[in-house]
C-alpha cells in the first residue's frame, strides 16, 4: 500500500507520532500527552491533548474516531462521536473523551486514546430546487431497507 506524506509537528517533545496497528489499519492511533494518570469520572468529559499539530492536505479531513478497545473495555469514547479536523486547522489535535461507564476510568501517560482517519471530501455549491429526481427508495426513511 502506497503511503502519502503528511507534515506533523510536535508541540511538545514528549508527544508521540501516530502509529498504525497493522499494515492494513485504516486509522492511526493517537496518544494521550499526560504527565500523570488522569481520572475520568462517570458521565464526565475530559479534553486530552496529543501534543501534535498536522498539515492535512486541502480536500481532505482528519476524522477522529473511538478506539474499539477503549469503548468496549473502559466505556470511553470521543464526546463528539466523530471529530472533524479541517485541512486549514494548525492547532493541537485534542480528543474530548467521555466516560459512558458507571465507574471512574483511568487514562495513563502515552495511552492510545483515539484513532484518526484521513479522508477526501466533496465540497458543494447548494442549489435550491422545488423538485428532486426519483429513486426506487424515494422518501422511505429509518429502517426502511429492513437491514
Amino acid at each position: 500500500m502506497k503511503l502519502e506524506e503528511l507534515k506533523i509537528k510536535k508541540l511538545d517533545e514528549k508527544a508521540i507520532i501516530p502509529t498504525y496497528g497493522t499494515e492494513y489499519s485504516a486509522g492511526a492511533d493517537l496518544y494521550a500527552l499526560l504527565d500523570e494518570d488522569l481520572e475520568i469520572k462517570p458521565g464526565e468529559t475530559v479534553m486530552i491533548g496529543t501534543g501534535l499539530a498536522m498539515a492535512i492536505p486541502t480536500g481532505y479531513a482528519g476524522l477522529i474516531y473511538a478506539r474499539s478497545s477503549l469503548g468496549s473495555k473502559k466505556g470511553l469514547a470521543p464526546a463528539n462521536k466523530v471529530g472533524v479536523i479541517d485541512s486549514d486547522y494548525r492547532g493541537e489535535i485534542k480528543v474530548p473523551l467521555f466516560n459512558q461507564s458507571k465507574e471512574t476510568q483511568i487514562i495513563t501517560k502515552n495511552e492510545r486514546i483515539a484513532q484518526i482517519i484521513f479522508t477526501p471530501y466533496l465540497k458543494v455549491n447548494f442549489q435550491e430546487t422545488d423538485e428532486l429526481d426519483d429513486t426506487t427508495r424515494g422518501t422511505a426513511g429509518f429502517g426502511s431497507t429492513n437491514a
